[in-house]
């Protein structure tokens, strides 16, 4: 099994489940992990990484960490300093159409989506909210496009494309879709050499779908056009996705690996949960499983149930511990407390 990997936490595009799978393997292998400095839960973002927000980084020691999957905004020559030069890259997309409808909720609070009341009403006149010079100007245009490193407002030619493709096909050896989730972890599990229990999860930091809602075709095509630099990068990795499936598995194989997967979960759901699945916020039994709630979203998540024997105990939490409690947890146990 590969144990040297970057992650690139894509916001609001099911990454926190993603994280929740290697923040597992990792903790089972005995990894170390590329944490923000004092335990924080992003690497200074948004801000491009540098090897120094990382905890225990220096430049005098040529330490290097295992797993580097906190929230950052990709600089490869920065990366490379605090991971192995062996270590897999890999991220996931979502469509940017779903992606900006779930960031308007989310990150209602930012600078251009305070002062609107719908998406609708933002696509309308989008300059009159969006100002290219503010701090958070990020989650309300070509969010992947940023979190890759790239100027969400660049221009859209199709040479400045065909650079900014080539770029992440020269720093990633795969992209995930998010709308394919199981297939994507197939795809990983592959890759990585690993084995099915480590890349079986729950759904975490999904929203409940009170706050959702159909988008009308017009507003689609105006998301589309106002994210082009998403569109763009979403478009060709769902081509080359499906491409290296073909290659490396093939449709029959997945489709037995997916059955597996899915058959996985719902065994796991049935051992570990309390009723079918997720719960609102207010419903988490247990506080320390409740997600963080952010903006207008209400984050859901799970009740575990009782009298669980203490290792099945162990497995089912660490399943649906939400990323801020586990990334605290991992980081104590990697760099202890000193005592006074």
């Amino acid at each position: 099994p590969k144990t040297d990997i970057v992650f690139l936490k894509v916001h609001k595009s099911a990454s926190s489940t993603v994280m929740n799978i290697l923040f597992r393997f990792g903790e089972t292998h005995n990894l170390t992990f590329a944490f923000p400095l004092g335990g924080g839960y992003q690497l200074y973002y948004p801000h491009h990484f540098l090897a120094r927000f990382v905890q225990g980084f220096s430049p005098q020691s040529p330490r290097r960490f295992n797993i580097l999957c906190h929230h950052m905004r990709f600089l490869q020559p920065e990366v490379q300093k605090v991971v192995p030069s062996s270590a897999i890259y890999f991220s996931i997309l979502r469509n940017p159409v779903q992606l900006m409808e779930s960031s308007f909720v989310y990150y209602k609070g930012a600078s251009a989506f305070s002062r609107v009341r719908s998406l609708e009403e933002f696509l309308r006149q989008p300059y009159r909210y969006y100002d290219p010079a503010s701090g958070d100007r990020h989650y309300a245009r070509n969010l992947m496009t940023f979190d890759f490193g790239f100027n969400p407002d660049g221009e859209v030619s199709p040479e400045r494309v065909q650079l900014m493709l080539k770029a992440i096909e020269a720093s990633f050896d795969l992209l995930l879709i998010s709308e394919y989730f199981d297939e994507s972890m197939v795809l990983l599990k592959e890759m990585l050499c690993w084995d099915l229990d480590s890349v079986v999860s729950f759904p975490l930091n999904s929203r409940d779908s009170s706050t959702k809602s159909p988008l009308p075709e017009s507003v689609v095509e105006k998301l589309k056009a106002w994210n082009r630099l998403d569109w763009e990068i979403y478009a060709h990795f769902n081509r080359t996705f499906w491409e290296r499936i073909e290659r490396d598995i093939g449709r029959e194989r997945l489709r037995r690996e997916v059955r597996a997967l899915r058959a996985r979960r719902a065994e796991l759901a049935r051992t570990c949960l309390q009723g079918t699945g997720s719960v609102a916020p207010k419903d988490i039994k247990d506080s320390s499983l409740r997600p963080l709630q952010h903006g207008g979203a209400r984050i859901l998540g799970y009740n575990l149930k009782q009298g669980l024997d203490q290792e099945l105990e162990r497995v089912c939490r660490r399943l649906v511990t939400p990323e801020l409690q586990y990334s605290s947890l991992l980081y104590k146990k990697q760099f202890p407390p000193q005592p006074p």
